[in-house]
């Protein structure tokens, strides 16, 4: 028998006439949606070769104990929840009986299955390939407990969407954006240059040959603006105007004490900002230097050595015109549901090798890929 295949599984590279004559009915075990079932099927030996199986298994998709839509339900409970409440809300449910380690060895098999299926399957990205709208890229970072100590997870999405109506730089937070028709996203503890790396793959994979179709969203990061000079250079790159506008809001706040007389500078440095980019930003914070005490001009410079190194992401009003967007919200709300609701939950503390396969697993559910994958199974 060949090294690394198990006793009794079915043979895939004979290629020899199969003899119905076997060693017996077998039984075993399994565990499905519905209950525990004894199934009872034939062992086949290849008279010529010798190699045998159980042809019904394969046929079935049956790997081990548990069913295929067992494994299913199994893995997305622990997408949602922690082992052992999985173990329980399983029970709960659906009347599975399944242990928080065997749930635990389950989504880790899966997990690493699923960030292979995501990089390497063509039909994880049909429905990318396939759809129209502008395409975003849009990454960020949050820290997950290790065993290494706290390790910054970092996440990708690349996502389709359509123009919304023409908006003023007045109406950027009421105007009504059309939502994503389709993401795919991706999450791994690696340095920036690996994942960096990624984007480029990423790109080409989902049919992206030219960069500059891309548009690139994201807070001040250093390390997201390097990479994107490396691997998304022509791509369109936009400061998220949340960070932005908190950055002019802080600075607001110590120019001017009073609250009132806060929010009324604020609320002007805004419009410059959303108008005119950095020229309408600078020119309006400049002025006045002369009477600043120290603290206020450092916040000042605080303000322009944070817009400065974006000079060229800060052209807001045009794709208000257009109807664009202009935040990276869509990665913020990944990093809180994506990583946080489930790789933070409970004080984990992860061993890196099994969070990142683990991030595999949740970035199936958030890139609506979960039904594609098992089906492909």
């Amino acid at each position: 028998m060949p090294r690394g295949r198990k006793k009794g599984a079915p043979s895939r590279t004979c290629s020899c006439k199969l003899s119905k004559a076997h060693h017996g009915r077998k039984r075993r075990l399994l565990t499905t949606q519905t209950g525990d079932l004894s199934l009872t099927r034939v062992y086949f030996r290849c008279v010529k070769c010798q190699l045998g199986g159980y042809p019904v298994d394969e046929r079935l998709g049956l790997c081990g104990r548990y069913s295929p839509h067992a494994q299913r339900l199994i893995c997305l409970a622990a997408g949602s929840w922690s082992y052992d409440i999985a173990s329980e809300r399983l029970e709960d449910l659906c009347g599975l009986k399944v242990s928080d380690t065997t749930i635990r060895e389950m989504a880790q098999q899966h997990g690493a299955q699923a960030n292979a299926w995501l990089r390497e399957e063509p039909v994880a990205v049909q429905e990318f390939r396939e759809a129209d709208g502008d395409v975003e890229f849009t990454t960020d970072g949050t820290c997950v407990n290790t065993t290494e100590g706290w390790r910054e997870m970092k996440v990708g999405i690349f996502s389709k969407r359509d123009r919304g109506e023409p908006a003023t730089p007045n109406e950027w937070d009421t105007r009504a954006l059309p939502a994503p028709k389709t993401r795919i996203a991706f999450a791994a503890i690696e340095d920036c240059q690996q994942f960096g790396s990624r984007w480029k793959a990423w790109r080409k994979r989902l049919g992206l040959p030219d960069t500059s179709a891309v548009t690139v969203l994201a807070d001040g990061a250093k390390w997201i603006w390097e990479q994107q000079r490396a691997h998304l250079r022509d791509a369109d790159g936009v400061l998220d105007i949340y960070h932005a506008l908190q950055h002019v809001s802080d600075l607001g706040k110590v120019l001017h004490p009073d609250p009132a007389a806060a929010q009324h500078w604020t609320a002007q440095a805004r419009e410059r900002l959303l108008q005119a980019g950095w020229s309408g930003i600078e020119t309006f914070v400049q002025p006045g230097s002369q009477q600043r005490t120290e603290k206020e001009q450092t916040a000042v410079d605080a303000l322009l050595d944070y817009l400065a190194p974006h000079q060229d992401h800060l052209s807001y009003a045009p794709r208000l015109a257009e109807g664009r967007s202009i935040g990276s919200g869509q990665v913020e709300g990944a990093c809180k549901n994506l990583i946080g609701r489930r790789l933070k939950a409970n004080a984990a503390r992860w061993r890196v090798r099994r969070v990142n396969r683990m991030a595999g697993l949740c970035s199936l559910l958030y890139s609506h890929q979960w039904h594609a994958y098992w089906e492909s199974l």
